[in-house]
């Protein structure tokens, strides 16, 4: 059975296990008034009242911390010692990296050449060692798992995990907490982690309280829609890393769902949603106009959802859109894009 995979018993031991170490981030909600104020007057009068679940206020900048954390802290002394190795476009190094350093192991992060260069010297700034290779996430983790082989590293995966998934279950469960009459939570999806979490999270919290559970829809750029193709034809597909690639959404490029996080999504989640790139980057803005949030451009994706694609949502009177970071490459404004 599906469940069986990501009990909720995993999932309230990962939240006692990250308790010390995540942060509970908040709930910011996005005003009408400022909406309108900042110019956005049509959206204001026809969006569902929006929450930003704030995850740039991990202390990695992203949602990565949850399940990073979950997975290193169960493993023995000896593990330890030998040292973790994951691969990872840059917001999951920061989180093996971080909680590495915390439980005292070395750290080995595999990233592509494309990644953003803030997210290398953060990665690097928390001790970790970084080894360079082409831009496809399927290159990354071959690397990973022969580095893995040769030194006796354990391999802590970006999201086809059942640890990992357990953490960032978590977020969903505290938005349940802490909006109880959400309609729709909204999370970008990539490798399928944060999506598959959240909503085995949220769909399995809901069914312990005996209350009907919020939907749960995916996220993803329409350069980058390997999960919307997934979900829709109920089998896993891969995309080629020439095509993924092209979107801005850095933290999205995965070319294929896990086989883990596909499971759970058919299992938890009721749809996905594509994005056009100008409609992630007007989210970015609008984001920072109105909250004063700075969101990497794979955490306003699902801002653009709510804001430009309720058609294909359903009707909802309060909606969550998860920020899954702010971890913003400035090279990003200083060329135009934002």
């Amino acid at each position: 059975m599906t469940t069986a995979l990501i009990p909720w018993s995993a999932i309230e031991a990962a939240r006692q296990r990250i308790a010390a170490v995540a942060v509970r981030t908040p709930l910011v909600r996005l005003d009408r008034e400022r909406l309108r104020a900042a110019g956005y007057a049509d959206l204001a009068a026809s969006a569902p009242q929006i929450y930003v679940k704030d995850e740039s206020a991990q202390p990695v900048g992203s949602f990565k911390l949850r399940g990073a954390y979950n997975k290193i802290a169960q493993l023995s002394a000896d593990e330890l010692r030998r040292g973790v190795i994951t691969y990872s476009s840059g917001n999951h190094a920061q989180g093996v990296a971080y909680a590495a350093r915390a439980l005292g192991a070395r750290a080995v992060v595999v990233m592509p050449s494309n990644a953003p260069q803030i997210k290398r010297d953060a990665t690097l700034a928390l001790g970790a060692e970084l080894v360079i290779v082409g831009p496809a996430s399927s290159e990354r983790r071959q690397r990973a798992e022969d580095l893995s082989a040769e030194h006796g590293y354990t391999i802590v995966p970006p999201y086809d995990d059942p640890a990992i998934v357990a953490g960032q279950a978590t977020c969903g469960v505290e938005i349940l907490e802490q909006l109880p009459d959400v309609d729709l939570v909204l999370s970008p999806v990539s490798g399928g982690g944060l999506l598959s979490g959240v909503a085995a999270g949220i769909k399995l919290r809901a069914e312990a309280a005996g209350v009907a559970p919020p939907q749960v829809w995916g996220c993803e750029p329409e350069l980058a829609a390997d999960a919307a193709e997934s979900f829709r034809t109920r089998s896993l597909v891969e995309w080629p890393a020439e095509k993924t690639t092209q979107t801005l959404c850095d933290g999205l490029r995965t070319q294929s769902l896990g086989k883990l996080n596909f499971e759970l999504i058919l299992r938890f989640v009721d749809g996905v949603v594509t994005l056009r790139e100008e409609e992630i980057q007007a989210a970015m803005r609008i984001l920072l106009k109105t909250t004063g949030l700075v969101a990497e451009p794979s955490g306003a994706i699902t801002l653009a959802a709510a804001l430009f694609h309720p058609g294909e949502l359903p009707r909802a009177d309060n909606v969550v859109a998860i920020l899954s970071g702010g971890n913003l490459d400035p090279s990003i404004g200083a060329s135009g894009k934002l």
